[in-house]
């Protein structure tokens, strides 16, 4: 009876260092996650200064600005990470504008605002890498036995990877 008791112990301990371990990488997720709200966030806060900054150098863009205006309320809204991406294109295309107006490059607050977007891209892209590298460990701590067994059983339910929609990953062309 002693070692029953010793074996149902046994068992019972390993049962909760596998659902707290499953737990700890769902946070986990869940704090990568929010890392890239974070960052998004940032980001989103400069485009205002980068619009305003640009409009006066391509009044014509119009459109453009509209679009990147109504993503930007769309994300704050939804806080979907495809909303982001969209956001992240449009952002490009910006960007990309100063190519067709010299005194647009030449303009110290067009250049500040273009390397704070920079450094904020490459944050961004170090939260995606590791919100993908956490989302990866834990889906696949949800298919691998044991720890399966335990997450059928509390509902554990595996999460999306942050991908870049089909076709906004190929270089932008900006018809002027």
């Amino acid at each position: 009876m002693p070692v029953f008791i010793f074996i149902l112990i046994l068992i019972l301990i390993a049962f909760l260092i596998m659902y707290n371990s499953l737990i700890k990488k769902k946070n986990s997720v869940k704090q990568s996650r929010s890392s890239i709200d974070v960052y998004l966030t940032q980001r989103f806060d400069l485009i205002p200064n980068l619009v305003e900054c640009v409009k006066g150098y391509a009044a014509h863009e119009a459109k453009l600005f509209e679009s990147i205006t109504k993503l930007r309320a769309e994300y704050n809204e939804t806080k979907q990470l495809s909303k982001a991406s969209e956001l992240n294109n449009k952002l490009n295309s910006v960007i990309l504008l100063s190519e067709n107006y010299p005194d647009l490059k030449s303009s110290e607050n067009f250049l500040n605002l273009q390397k704070n977007l920079t450094k904020m891209e490459d944050q961004l892209q170090a939260a995606r890498r590791l919100y993908n590298m956490d989302v990866t460990t834990y889906n696949t701590s949800l298919q691998i036995f044991p720890l399966n067994l335990i997450a059928s059983l509390f509902r554990f339910k595996p999460a999306e990877l942050f991908e870049i929609e089909p076709g906004k990953n190929t270089d932008i062309n900006i018809d002027l």
